[in-house]
């Protein structure tokens, strides 16, 4: 089973996308933060983050360049799911390492994970 950290923090938008990736046969961990995100990854080695950009603490963007800049981590799928929908926002997620970049309002929680299952197959 693919295992998947999913790095947000609005507890409905954690609720609706842990249901549907269950329901698609992943495992699921949560981190609402970017400290949280961090320790997790380390631990757990999850096949693929689902980071979200505006987060408490250390933010998206931050989480994102640690884990590219560590090589035990570098190698780890990232997509960027958030709210920031500026071809700025989108352009730095992608040049910081994340293999897709998805914003809310343009993707319904389904299509996310029908592009998760495409990734991770």
């Amino acid at each position: 089973m693919k295992s998947i950290l999913l790095v947000e923090d609005d507890p409905f938008a954690v609720d609706i996308y842990t249901k549907k990736l269950k329901e698609a046969g992943f495992s699921v961990e949560i981190a609402q933060d970017g400290v949280e995100a961090l320790k997790k990854i380390k631990e757990k080695k999850p096949d693929l983050l689902i980071l979200d950009i505006v987060l408490p603490n250390v933010e998206g963007w931050e989480l994102l360049k640690e884990i590219k800049a560590n090589l035990d981590l570098k190698d780890l799928k990232v997509v960027i799911l958030s709210n920031l929908g500026q071809k700025a926002d989108v352009e730095k997620g992608i040049e910081l390492g994340a293999i897709k970049y998805f914003i809310k309002a343009h993707y319904t929680p389904t299509q996310v994970v029908e592009e998760v299952k495409k990734i991770l197959k």
